[in-house]
This record gives C-alpha cells, structure tokens and sequence, in this order.
C-alpha cells in the first residue's frame, strides 16, 4: 500500500515536471526558488505598475480625447528602453466583474488584453493579480461600478460567504478569459509567470480561517488545470502569517515603501540608511523558506532624487525576492501633472533621472546573486558593478559593455572602446550634454551607434503636493543643445542621420566629437562605414526609427529659485537660479533693491544647460533684509521675475521679490523654527498636534503630545536654512532647543544632528514645563540611532537603525539633518508631550 502510494506519487510530480518542462510554465524548487520549466533558470525580472486600461487613468485619457491603445503604445515603447522585463497590475474586477462574480467583456478587459499584448511584443512578462478589491475612484469618488468589491467591500469579500463564492467564480473565469489579440487563454500564456490571488487582503479572524480562504480561492483557480505558481500577499496581517504559510501557495508578495506615503512634499536628506536592508521577521520560519518571494510594489514616495532605487533593489535580492515591480509608472499623456498617485512620480520623459535609476534597478536584478549581501551602510553603498551616491545624486552601473548613470559622473568606464551600451542624463567621460532628457547610445555594429535624445523635462512646482489636471508640475522642451559623444568606436569622424519621423535636424555635423542636438532618434556612422541597419529596421526589441514624446509645453518663461533664508554680514554670496526659456535669453542680471530706492545691478552668468549664477559682493549685501528680484531680457523685451512684470512698468512697494536676512557672525543658527518649518517636519501623524501662538510674545511653536508612552521620532532637511552660514555653523558650541514640555510634567528629549553621510550624533536634555533654551555641547554628542521617517510600509520593517561607525567623529561640516525624539516615560498611562519654538546652534 505504501509503495503503491509513493508510486502514486512520484507519478504526478513527474507529470508536474514535464508539463512545467513542456510548457517552460515556472515552478518552485524545495529552496523557494522559482525556475523556468523548459531550462531551469532561475526566474528574475524587474519593472512597473501601469493602469492606463483602468479606473481613473482610463477616465483621464477620455477626458483628454487621447486614445488608451495609443498611450500604451507609447509608454510600453519606453518600458523597453528602460531594459524593463515585468509588468504588474492589480486589475480593477469591480469595472470587469458582477456582484455574483461573472467575467463581464467591455472595454477595460479589452484594454488589458491589448495591453499584455503589447507587453509581449517587447519581451516584457507578467504577474496579475485579479482582485483589487479597490473602487476605481482614487483620487476621485468612486463610480458605480458593477463588480462584488463595491457591493461588499474589502473586509466582507474575506468573511462574507456569497462574497467569497462570487470570488472564486471570477477567478475561475478569469483564468479561463482568452486575450482575443493573443488567442491564448491567461492560464495558458507562456509569457505569463504566476498570479497574486488578490492586491493587499487584511484579514482578521483566526490562522485557520485564512487557511481555509487562500485554499478555496486556489481551488478555483486549479479546477481551470493552471499549473502556474500562485502567490498570496503575506506582508499584511503579519500576526496571521501561519495561515499563509500553511495554505495552498507557492510563494509570497511583499511591498516596500521606505520613506512612507502622502508626505505633501519632496523628502529631502540622505535616505539611504532608510533602505538598507529588507528585514523580514519570519525569514526562519521553515514553511516561508520553501516559498518564493516577489515585490508587488514599491516606491521610495515622495523622493525627487535619482540615488535611491538600485539600492532598494540589491536589499530585495539579499532578502531572497526574484521579481519586482515599482508602483507606479505615470502614462505619459498626464505626467505634467502627476494626478494619478500624487506621493509617487516616475515617468521616462517628466522624471528622466528617476527613470534611468530604476533602469540601473532592473540591472541589479538581473545581475545581483539571490540572497547575495554586501554588508551594512555605508560600506554598501558600493556593490558589485553598482554604485549609489546621495551627495552626487547619482547611481550608475559601470561594466565592460554598459555604462548607465543617472547624473554628472567623473567615474571612467574601463574600456570604452568595449562599450555596447550608454544610457544617462548630465555629463560623463563618453557624452558631454547640457540637456535635462535622458540620451541613449546602443551599438548596432562597427561603427555604427543608434542614439535617441528625448526632450528636457523641468519641475517648476514640487510634484509631490496637492495636485490637478488644470495645475502644470512639469514643462517639456524641445530645445537644441550642444552634445559631445567620445567613442573609440565612431572615432573623430561621423555622420549624423536622423531617423524619427519629422526628424528635420539634418544640419547636426561634428566637430571635434561635438554637434549641436534636437530630440529625436540618429543614427551615428563612422566614417568610411556603409550600414545594413536604415530607420525601418528591428533591433532587439524595437525599431530604430522609433520615437515617443510629447511636443514642446513650455508657453511662458520660469524663473526658478529659492532664497538663501540667512546669509552672513560681510559676505559675498552666490545666487543660483534656473531661468526656463524656450531659447537662450539675451540678458539676464539679479537686481538688488535697497531702501533709498537706488538698486544695484549685477550680470548672471550662464552656467549649463538653463543654470546661472552671480556673485553678489557683500557691500550690496548691508541691509538687515536685502530684497531683489532678477531681469530676463528675451525678444527685445526685459521682464522682472518673481513678478513676471515688465521691467518698465511701475511697481508699487508690494511688488513680488526675494528676499534674504543678513546675520550676524555671532547670531545664533537657525537649524528649525515650527512657524516656517513645521509643514516640512517628517514625523508620524498625530490629531493632537497644533501649531499654536504663546502668549508671552506671540511666538509659534508646535505642541507635540505622543498618544502612547513610546519613541516618537521627528525629522527636518535643514540644508538649505544653513546655506548662507555655512562658516558661521564651525564656531558654534551648543544644540539648543527652545521651547518647554507639556502636560505640567518634564520630558525627555533626545536632539541628534545627521550628517549628509548617514551618521548621527545626538544627547538626551530634560526639558522642563517652564519655557525656555535647553543646551548640550556639541562636543558631548555621541553616536545614537537613525530614526527610520517617515515610517515605512510594511510596518514591521525596523524603527532605529543603527548607521554610525563607532569610530566617526563628529563633523560640523557635515551636517544637514535634525532629529527629535521624545522619549517614553516610565509611566505606562500617560505620556509626555513639547511644544517647540525652535532649535538654533548657539
């Protein structure tokens, strides 16, 4: 009996095995390692979240009169450029599904088929989760949709029995839908990997009862003959986490955001130690061993900067994930406005340099060891052919045939007479441009170079606020700029094709290596070189003559700056600003305005690309609040920015000006002041917190009350406050916090300082219910823990993170960062609570 069903056994393993070889359908090897059926290798792969054929980006693209085939088209080209190979999506089943859970055939299925099509033209696989359980409003009202998600909701799709019934019917509808572009059914696609049942269930209940769910949902979805793996989000409801491992699944889906969600403003500061390490608590668990693991989505939120992602990626491989998926990319035909997920923003053409970092992303990937470890910030912020740099803003990928950056890089690649591959933005050893678009160089054969230059992108407001289809984040320019292309390979001599469609730039010649460049697609000929390749021909995953971007949208002239909030008396100061003008203006000069009413004028000089500066000597500077504004001429005409007025029209004293504060040498430094600061404060929400006027003297100050006896922890960037005294900050000797504790009782506070190198150093001060300026010596700071803030989902990733070498000494030079815990009390049934004025370096 026993050797019969051993028999019985190995039989159907062996029939699994050869389907799976058969098909090249993946599987899960007893490691929780997922392969490839047919060869065996190991399954990896790396991309985006995208919905254009749902909910509120399908609304937008109908209300744009902008076709959803053809945005897809568009984005899905550059999907591809990104050396993107895995699309996910969360389908909306309440736009394609009944309440009793009936398949329904319209036109968001039909754009999901189109979609994946497309997908698999450019070589890019999927992973599709089939219930959302969302309403397809976000960050609009719900409609009325006809789906069970919006008759039930997400808590009752997981008790309800008619619910639960109505699920497993569209599951197993689902499986069995034929993409009519395709003529295969999802549960035969080839490029297909696995299915992730269902997009963030929070169960409540009881292990078992969970258990019981995932099983009859896998059931469904097995009674179609599915052999695929099947995945189950088990990085919410953690406390249930048995439940997962004792189900019917293959592997588990994990999220990551690091830097939280809905800050309502860019996050600045080093964020790498936020990003160290992927800890999983039930990484030992045996049953989670023998599971594979993906990444459903992820985002550092809210993160303008470029460093971030490839050191994401390399702490999802340590952790043992195979796939990951970034949410979310914005389609291209309203990314001027980032309005589909306002704390996430990535698109090739409006956040190049994020893009292209995600792009070095994928590369890790698929070149990084699964479970490989590189050890501990900071010594891994350098990793294999990869490295990441918060002060460069920079993350690049150097190999003997790829050489990828994300900013200005002084790296030297190894060989260039060896390179195949160039990707990157700013200026490197083998392209010099002054554009803001990201550039692409791909060798298609001796002496012959494809290159595509998209146009410059500008954020003129901060993408991370409140935004809206009528509020413009980001302008588009098609503006030529001088390029420099240094390749051993195309030598000092070649010549400039141009390729896309309209392509009118025939005029562009080298010389000496340099010509000037529109956007657009080229192809570069060594000279004495004739081709096989013309604009029609098919290059690995595309065509050469392709090119996707939206037209020019720069209408007016910006002048964007940001005022150096303190400068020190006696001084010169230099004045950056970024002047965004559809060509390159005839003049521009700073104007500073004095209270006698003369001004003073002095020449900005063009820097790169849209960047200029002047130097304003510190005898225009002697006033206690120096105001000023700046003076475009363009076309013959002069304009006053900020005020965007004529330069000889008459302006009354209210006229819009910057402004800046002359301070003292002496005058203590500004490090945090809760009236101008406290919006940009990173910390974790509390109802009870207000920023209030004392009375004594009409000063603000932010009242802080924890509502549990625990750490909470506050951050503030205060880069730019310091910017005018940087020489002022060495001579200081003491952190002080001005304020006084709240509740009538003492609170323990630590105050630490963060360097832009990740270190911190702080002290505990006892502050009192009386009001006042609390010091310690900067020389009594020692290493304490980086707080991880905003606080990042999944939550059960750590809070203090140890980041500072016990050998680093502390660094004036260095610092950037302010962090402010209050401290539990030792009282478990009430808590203390600060109102902070300020916190100056004394």
């Amino acid at each position: 009996m026993k050797l019969s069903l051993t028999l019985s056994l190995l039989f159907l393993v062996a029939i699994q095995m050869a389907f799976a070889q058969q098909t090249n359908d993946a599987y899960v090897d007893k490691d929780g390692v997922m392969h490839w059926g047919a060869t065996k290798e190991e399954v990896h792969g790396f991309g985006v979240n995208y919905t254009v054929p749902f909910a509120y980006a399908y609304r937008v693209a109908k209300q744009l009169n902008v076709s959803p085939e053809k945005a897809i088209d568009d984005d899905v080209y550059h999907f591809s450029r990104l050396g993107f190979d895995l699309y996910r999506v969360h389908v909306w089943d309440t736009e394609i599904s009944d309440t009793l859970g009936n398949l329904l055939e319209n036109e968001h299925l039909k754009l999901l088929d189109y979609a994946l099509k497309k997908m698999k033209e450019r070589g890019i696989k999927f992973v599709l989760t089939p219930i959302a359980y969302w309403g397809n409003g976000w960050p609009e009202k719900d409609e009325k949709t006809p789906g069970f998600s919006r008759k039930y909701g997400k808590a009752a799709c997981l008790t309800n029995p008619d619910a639960i019934k109505a699920q497993q019917n569209y599951l197993y509808q689902f499986l069995n839908h034929v993409n009519p572009y395709t003529g295969v059914a999802y549960k035969n696609e080839p490029d297909l990997i696995a299915f992730e049942i269902s997009n963030e269930p929070q169960h409540g209940g009881k292990t078992s009862e969970v258990t019981a769910f995932i099983n009859g949902m896998v059931t469904s979805m097995r009674r179609t003959g599915c052999k695929k793996p099947v995945f189950y989000n088990i990085s919410h409801s953690i406390h249930l986490a048995q439940g997962y491992f004792d189900a019917d699944i293959q592997g588990g889906t994990f999220q990551w955001y690091p830097t939280g969600l809905q800050s309502k403003h860019e996050i600045m500061g080093n964020l790498l130690p936020n990003v160290d390490d992927y800890k999983i608590p039930f990484a030992a668990n045996p049953k989670f061993k023998k599971m594979a693991k993906i990444v459903y989505e992820f985002d550092a939120a809210d993160v303008g900067r470029s460093y971030i992602y490839p050191a994401m990626a390399r702490s999802f491989r340590t952790a043992g994930m195979q796939l990951a998926t970034h949410f979310a990319y914005d389609p291209t035909f309203f990314a001027y406005a980032n309005t589909e997920y306002d704390t996430h923003y990535m698109n090739l053409v409006y956040t190049p340099q994020k893009a292209l970092s995600l792009k070095i992303a994928s590369e890790v990937f698929h070149n990084v060891p699964l479970y490989k470890d590189f050890g501990k910030f900071p010594a891994d912020t350098s990793f294999g052919d990869f490295r990441v740099s918060y002060s460069e803003d920079l993350a690049e990928m150097v190999t003997k045939e790829k050489f990828i950056y994300t900013n200005n890089t002084a790296t030297i690649p190894p060989n260039a007479g060896s390179l195949e591959h160039i990707s990157g933005s700013g200026n490197s050893a083998v392209v010099k441009y002054e554009g803001t678009g990201a550039y692409f160089l791909d060798k298609l054969e001796s002496g012959v170079w494809r290159l595509e230059v998209l146009p410059d992108a500008i954020w003129v407001e901060d993408p991370f606020g409140f935004n809206s289809l009528d509020k413009t984040l980001a302008v588009v320019n098609w503006r030529q700029w001088p390029m420099s292309v240094q390749l051993p390979d195309l030598g000092n001599d070649f010549e400039i094709k141009p390729m896309n469609a309209g392509n009118s730039n025939t005029s562009a010649k080298p010389l000496k290596n340099t010509f000037d460049i529109s956007p657009g697609t080229y192809m570069l000929v060594k000279k004495g070189v004739s081709s096989k390749f013309n604009a029609d021909s098919k290059w690995k995953n595309i065509t050469l003559n392709e090119f996707v971007a939206p037209a020019t949208t720069l209408k007016k002239t910006y002048v964007l700056h940001k005022p150096i909030r303190e400068v020190s008396a006696g001084q010169d100061v230099d004045v950056k600003v970024q002047i965004v003008s559809l060509k390159l203006p005839e003049g521009a000069e700073v104007r500073i305005l004095r209270q006698d009413g003369k001004s003073e004028h002095f020449k900005l000089l063009h820097e790169q690309g849209y960047h200029y500066t002047a130097k304003i000597p510190a005898t225009a500077l002697n006033e206690d609040v120096v105001k000023y504004d700046f003076i475009i001429r363009e076309n013959g005409l002069e304009k006053r920015f900020p005020s965007e007025q004529e330069a000889n029209t008459l302006e009354g004293d209210n006229a819009a000006t910057f402004q800046m504060r002359t301070m003292p040498k002496s005058a203590p430094v500004n490090l945090f002041n809760a009236a101008t600061d406290h919006d940009q404060l990173l910390r974790p929400y509390l109802k009870t917190s207000r920023l209030t006027s004392n009375g004594e003297n009409g000063a603000s100050e932010l009242n802080i009350s924890p509502e549990k006896p625990e750490d909470y922890a506050m951050r503030y960037n205060f880069k730019a406050n310091i910017a005018g005294r940087n020489g002022d900050v060495l001579n200081k000797k003491k952190l002080t916090f001005h304020g006084h504790a709240l509740n009538q009782k003492s609170c323990a506070v630590q105050l630490a300082l963060i360097g832009k190198d990740g270190s911190v150093f702080g002290a505990t001060l006892n502050i009192e219910p009386k009001n006042g300026a609390y010091a310690v010596l900067l020389n009594d700071l020692k290493t304490v823990d980086f707080k991880s803030l905003p606080r990042p989902y999944p939550g059960f990733l750590p809070y203090a993170l140890p980041t500072t070498p016990e050998s680093s000494k502390f660094n004036l030079n260095n610092i950037e960062t302010l962090q402010i815990s209050i401290l539990p009390t030792k009282e478990t049934k009430s808590t203390a609570g600060i109102a902070i004025r300020s916190v100056t370096l004394d």
